[in-house]
């Protein structure tokens, strides 16, 4: 299975147009987009790619009981935390899972997160981190416009942390069982 995982689009809607068009050579089994800003996604949706989203913890919707912030999915043998952030968040809402609980009872595999802006790809104690960075024409932080490529397979995910520009590879890393 292959997924894109994106983040942090805040608005850059020719962003995501661009990623679009990559997204059409890549042909991804799914698209999940970490949030800030979610709806963003729609013109994705419109291309005809399956999407899986979880709100930016600054977005009008987070604070809606109706909308699930943070999901666990089972992608081939793994469970994946999707989430804007890595930890819990003061705009949380008493119902929403804590990513630290999570890992600390081992609920989950692997963390796909947003918010910071800065790709990241690490394990820590057995768990796999990735954050895919943002798809802004510019950021304060200095980090260009980054996407992450996930294949899944049984027992192995492998990722790259890809440049949105001309597709070179920021990090690349295979995490096995």
């Amino acid at each position: 299975m292959k997924i894109i995982v994106i983040s942090d689009t805040h608005g850059e809607l020719d962003q995501v147009d661009f990623l679009i068009g990559k997204l059409k050579n890549e042909k991804p089994d799914l698209i999940i987009h970490l949030g800030d800003d979610s709806p963003d996604t729609k013109p994705i949706e419109d291309a005809g790619f399956k999407i899986i989203k979880v709100p930016g913890v600054f977005e009008e919707v987070y604070k809606d009981v109706k909308i699930t912030n943070r999901i666990i999915v089972k992608l081939g043998n793994w469970y994946v935390l999707l989430t804007h952030t890595p930890e819990s968040h003061k705009n949380d809402l008493p119902t929403d899972p804590k990513p630290e609980e999570l890992v600390s009872r081992r609920a989950v595999d692997a963390v796909f997160h947003g918010h910071t802006h800065i790709p990241r790809l690490e394990e820590i104690n057995d768990i796999v981190y990735l954050n895919p960075g943002h798809l802004k024409k510019s950021d304060k932080k200095g980090w260009p416009a980054t996407y992450a490529v996930v294949i899944v397979e049984d027992e192995k995910l492998s990722i790259e942390v890809r440049k949105l520009s001309d597709d070179d590879t920021l990090y690349s890393k295979v995490f096995s069982r």
